[in-house]
């Protein structure tokens, strides 16, 4: 079980008491602590000290959300990780149902869970269009991010063969590591709400980036294109996502002044439209 965080010692404290309140109690929590410079260490320390189960706080200088997440699957011993952002939390019956449902479907190597959305403490509804899929997501993740990242429980072997979060996007990372993933492997849907999530927060990277996110999501279709993982089929429905993205992209960067951004991204769209199947 693993928390990055960064600077969310009040937040902090709700996601950990989740998991501690969990109907099925996981081996380890670790809370890995991106250069934080409020209480996150305290808050830790004194959940700690209630906890009937061990957790350990790993410190990293302020590296991200990709690099935080690697150190703490790197640390973990379980054979099945599951992740939590800071601001999130779990419903008490969350690794319970997951884990039997991963249990009597062993084929599946990774899981996830539907969501209930928040808002400035306000639930609200999600868009059709942010379904959550069951087994082949790939399609349905060159779109955007469907997989939330706190709802996903994964057996260790996904990462051994597909690699770790890509520390080099400041966001996205999980956009990337699903379609790299998805499209090798399955993914088992718990059809229930068991995972929370708060959002529309200045201090989240969904916000800090909200005006540059197509620009890491380009290159991450870029780098799946290029790594020789994808079958024919998969390699023109991404093809023609990027060159889709790339071409609306660079529209928008020549409308706000950014001419040479946008004949870049122009220029990336012609190279992979004439680049062979």
């Amino acid at each position: 079980m693993i928390i990055p965080t960064f600077n969310r010692a009040l937040l902090l404290e709700r996601a950990i008491r989740s998991v501690l309140a969990q109907r099925m109690a996981c081996a380890e929590l670790i809370v890995v602590d991106d250069g934080s410079t409020d209480d996150t260490a305290g808050v830790v320390a004194r959940l700690a000290g209630e906890a009937c189960l061990p957790i350990r706080c790993l410190h990293q200088s302020n590296r991200g959300a990709a690099a935080a997440r690697n150190l703490g699957i790197r640390a973990a011993q379980a054979t099945m990780l599951a992740f939590l952002d800071s601001d999130d939390w779990w419903q008490p019956k969350k690794l319970l149902m997951q884990a039997a449902a991963m249990a009597a479907h062993p084929e599946y190597l990774i899981s996830h869970t539907r969501e209930l959305w928040y808002r400035h403490g306000q639930r609200f509804n999600q868009k059709k269009k942010h379904d959550p899929p069951h087994g082949a997501v790939f399609t349905a993740s060159l779109q955007m991010c469907v997989i939330g990242m706190s709802t996903v429980m994964a057996h260790r072997s996904v990462f051994d063969c597909h690699g770790l979060f890509d520390e080099t996007l400041p966001c996205c990372e999980d956009y990337d590591f699903w379609l790299r993933v998805g499209c090798r492997e399955p993914f088992l849907l718990v059809a229930e709400p068991l995972t929370c999530k708060d959002g529309g927060r200045p201090d989240q990277l969904s916000m800090q980036h909200r005006l540059g996110m197509d620009s890491y999501r380009i290159q991450s279709l870029c780098n799946l294109l290029d790594s020789g993982r994808l079958d024919p089929g998969q390699r023109c429905e991404a093809m023609a996502h990027l060159v889709r993205k790339c071409t609306i992209y660079g529209q928008g960067c020549c409308k706000h002044g950014r001419p040479e951004a946008g004949a870049y991204y122009f220029a990336l769209a012609a190279r992979y439209q004439s680049s062979p199947e």
